[in-house]
């Protein structure tokens, strides 16, 4: 009887522990719940006609997070070294806007172009393509 009631007690210690330790990892698992969503106002900017010797030209894409959960951006690349981004690490909150700002070098690159920036983040859709077009007058 006496290793029953030890045995018992053991167990419910033991229960006890693991549901000690699993709460806290629920409720953060439950913060972590929400899914990030950028929503950009637009995706593609046609700088129209530029001049080369005018010097780099940018633009800012603005998006907002219309996701429940904290968006982060974690890369952004362009295709050509004449293309630029730029963008915070810093977290968006739901509901916040942010900006990616893209510059383009239009020296020595006469004529029409089409560029295009891939953005990662951490929400859905985890790729967003921005595009940049214009044409690069000489002068």
């Amino acid at each position: 009887m006496k290793r029953t009631t030890t045995l018992f007690y053991a167990c419910i210690a033991i229960l006890l522990t693991v549901v000690t330790l699993s709460v806290p990892a629920m409720a953060k698992k439950k913060n972590e719940g929400g899914k990030a969503m950028p929503k950009f106002s637009e995706t593609i900017y046609d700088f129209g006609n530029i001049k080369e010797k005018g010097g780099p030209v940018s633009h800012e894409f603005e998006f907002t997070n219309i996701g429940n959960g904290n968006l982060v951006i974690t890369d952004a690349s362009a295709e050509c070294g004449c293309t630029r981004p730029e963008y915070s690490d810093k977290p968006i909150a739901p509901g916040k806007k942010g900006k990616i700002k893209v510059t383009f070098n239009p020296i020595g690159r006469p004529g029409a172009f089409t560029k295009q920036v891939t953005i990662r983040t951490n929400g859905d859709p985890r790729k967003v393509r921005l595009k940049i077009r214009g044409t690069v007058v000489p002068k």
